[in-house]
This record gives C-alpha cells, structure tokens and sequence, in this order.
C-alpha cells in the first residue's frame, strides 16, 4: 500500500473516532457497573432496539461463555428491553433515541463505549442475536481462547455469520421468552458461499446462505455480508468501519484465512429466523433506519412472503463446532 493511501486510512480512521467521540451526547446513562472490572475482564458490547424476548438466553449464553460485563445501548425501545436491562447487575446501559441510521447503524454509539471502556481488554461487538462458537467452545470458556491468542499475539479473532432456521415455515413455531433459540433455528446451509478480498481493507468479504439463496437470488451481490470480526483485543485507536465487517487499522483485518487456510476463527450463530421475524421486519421497514433505505428488509419481507420456509432439501442439522470445521466454515488453527 501506497503512502497516500495510508495517509487516506489514518485520517479516516481518525474521523470514525471523532464520530464516536461525539456521539456521546446522544447517550443518557441509565446505569454505570463497570467499576471494579478485572484488568482481564471479557466485555461485550451491543445495541439494541424492541429485543426483551431475546434478553434473558442472550445473557445466560454469554456469561456461561465467560464475558465479565454487558456495555448496552437501548434505542428507544418499547418492550421492557431497557427496564429488564436495568435490573441486570452485570450490565452498563445506556438508552438514546438518536437515528440508529444517522449513527451508522449504532456504531457510533459503541465505538464511544469501545473507547472509554474496552481499552486492554478482549471486547466481544455482537447483536442480541448472535452466538458466538469457537474451537471447543463447548468444553473451554472464552477465557481459554483469549489466553491462546494473547499468547500468539494476535490481536482479532474472526466469525463467519451463519443464518439459522426451523424447518417448515418460520411461523409454524413459536419462540418464548428466554428460550434456547437453536431449539426451534436448528438448519443451515452448508455451502452456497461466495468469498473475496476487499483490496482497499484486506479483509474478507462473505456473502450467500439462505439470504443469497432465497432474498437475494436475482442480485447476489447485494446480499448482507457475513464476515465478521467481533473478538478484538481494544485499543483506543482501533475503529470499526462497517458494522463488524472490517475494521482499522487495515492490519487488524488479517484474522480470515482462504478457505483451507490455517488460521484459527470461529462462527456467529445468527437467530434471525424465528416466528418473531416477520414482525420485527415490518417495524424496521417503517422506521426506515437501515442502510439503502431498508433495502434488504423489503426483500426479506417479498421473500418471506413468496418463500415462508427457509429450510430445503439440502439444509444441514446443526451438531457441534467440529462440524462446522468439517465443513470448513470454522477452524481451530494450530489451537490444540
């Protein structure tokens, strides 16, 4: 890379901050517990809006994980998400009613957090639903793994987002409140995966699933991206450029290898597709607050109404993360 574009990179990357640092002002603290935190305490941070049934098992599975602390900003919900919230003892909450737009779609607001809060610490960036698995997730905490990787020295670790679904229509059953979502979500597509590398970020680019497959088949390119980099060791200089698509510095990007590569990532289990999915997509088609006008939830809504049912012939039963290695869609590296 080039001298001009390094200098192009710093100062972007100085305006995301900047962003964040003003941003603060849309923030009205709720309730501050982060005092006292560990110097090797796990944060996760995240935004929410309307998410109260999703709460209570989004909690449990991180803390059984081993995440010390919540950093969670509620936008203007109208469920009881933010009263929940405030009961927690293990949650910092902060509530705006900001555009989540006009904040690029929250980042704003958590790269504040990010910054103030995460600085030497593992931070873990996820929506209320996604779960995160790694290498032997199952049998070590998170702890193991952020040790492995300080021991290693790298510095972000990285998930592909994987759509989950019932089979049958989305709508046949119904998900209650603080439920395992992966009993009802329990398929996904195992292949049908189109990668590349962003040449300006260096990082990797993911799209297809069940979303390429069923709300984006005419135009593929325009389906969601699901390369995601949610565990990163936080420096206050550190930004995220697109949700947790990418980040800078651009060296913070290299955590994806080429499929067959050795490096070591993990996988976001993504409970998008449950019976409470219709309702949620025609809130946030009226409220207007995603990127390209909502584009992608107006295909959500054509697709789930030609196509109910996600799941088909060639869906694959969700079992374990040494599964989804087998499958190549995770990879537990040189981690023994």
């Amino acid at each position: 890379m080039g001298l001009l574009s390094s200098y192009r990179l710093r100062w972007h990357r100085r305006r995301l901050l900047f962003r964040g640092w003003a941003s603060r002002r849309d923030l009205s603290l709720v309730a501050d517990r982060s005092a006292g935190q560990a110097e090797d305490a796990i944060f996760a941070f995240t935004t929410l809006r309307n998410e109260k049934i999703r709460l209570p098992y989004f909690l449990r599975y991180y803390r059984d994980l081993g995440v010390s602390h919540f950093f969670m900003v509620d936008n203007g919900s109208t469920d009881g998400s933010l009263e929940y919230l405030r009961e927690q003892p293990d949650v910092s909450l902060w509530r705006t009613e900001a555009s989540y737009k006009k904040s690029r779609f929250g980042m704003d607001w958590l790269s504040f957090l990010l910054r103030r809060y995460g600085h030497g610490h593992w931070c873990l960036t996820v929506d209320p639903d996604e779960f995160f698995v790694y290498p032997f997730c199952e049998t070590r905490p998170i702890r193991a793994l952020t040790d492995w990787l300080d021991t290693t020295q790298i510095r972000t670790f990285s998930a592909m987002l994987l759509d989950m679904y019932p089979k049958g229509p989305i709508t046949d059953q119904t998900y209650r409140e603080g439920q395992d979502p992966f009993e009802i979500a329990q398929w996904f597509d195992s292949g049908n995966y189109q990668i590349s590398r962003n040449p300006a970020y260096g990082n990797l680019w993911i799209q297809g699933g069940p979303r390429t497959r069923i709300f984006f088949g005419d135009s593929p390119a325009k389906a969601p991206a699901l390369n995601k980099i949610p565990l990163v060791k936080w420096h206050r200089s550190y930004a995220y450029i697109s949700s947790t698509h990418m980040m800078l510095p651009r060296g913070l990007n290299l955590a994806f290898d080429e499929w067959g590569g050795e490096k070591a990532s993990g996988v976001l289990l993504h409970a998008k597709f449950l019976d409470t999915f219709p309702a949620k997509a025609q809130e946030e088609l009226k409220r207007g607050q995603h990127y390209a006008a909502s584009a992608e939830y107006k295909a959500y809504q054509q697709g789930l109404a030609e196509h109910p049912e996600v799941w088909c012939k060639w869906s694959e039963k969700y079992i374990n993360w040494r599964q989804l290695e087998i499958l190549g869609l995770m990879s537990k590296g040189n981690w023994a």
